[in-house]
């Protein structure tokens, strides 16, 4: 008996007040999804509501063209980082996919997934990459790596010139498109 999907892999998550969550996830079929200011914005707006929604704080973030990277933090005993990405990537789908059922039909096409009971995918299936961050180095480290991920990719010549990502928040103090939650090493 063959399956009509894809094996997803499942992963188990660990969300304890205070515990860091190295985040990321793709656009579907790694397409260059990021690029519009609404659909970033539409991203962003997510990332905020789900932070107040289920009380966490973002310590970093970058939105790539076909990729994000989040470190968040949960504030509170029994949050759950499956519910926090499940509303982020939800909620900014949504918003994008009837965004372009309206305006762009021709663009919705590649979206689709041949599949009867998901028609359109916004974000690559499964859960992403998530790791716990415990030590100082590595949470510089991930910062560091989060806030440059433009520049490495040579998208900006400097990392602050990147609107959406955490850059300005950490190396000019200057808020970015989502308040960054710095923490003191």
């Amino acid at each position: 008996m063959s399956h009509p999907l894809p094996h997803r892999k499942t992963r188990r998550r660990y969300s304890f007040p205070n515990s860091i969550h190295e985040l990321a996830f793709s656009c579907y079929r790694n397409l260059p999804l990021l690029v519009s200011e609404r659909t970033c914005k539409n991203l962003a707006v997510a990332v905020v509501q789900a932070s107040n929604n289920l009380d966490y704080s973002v310590i970093a973030y970058v939105f790539m063209p076909t990729h994000v990277h989040l470190l968040v933090m949960p504030n509170e005993a029994g949050c759950s980082i499956s519910d926090f990405l499940k509303s982020v990537k939800q909620s900014a789908a949504r918003k994008e996919l009837i965004y372009l059922k309206r305006n762009e039909p021709e663009n919705l096409k590649r979206l689709e997934t041949g599949w009867q009971h998901a028609r359109y995918l916004f974000w690559q299936r499964g859960g992403g990459y998530d790791r716990n961050i415990t030590e100082p180095e590595t949470l510089r480290n991930s910062i560091d790596y989060i806030n440059n991920n433009p520049l490495r990719k040579g998208l900006v010549e400097n990392a602050c010139d990147w609107k959406w990502s955490s850059a300005r928040d950490w190396l000019i103090d200057e808020r970015g498109v989502i308040p960054a939650h710095k923490i003191i090493f």
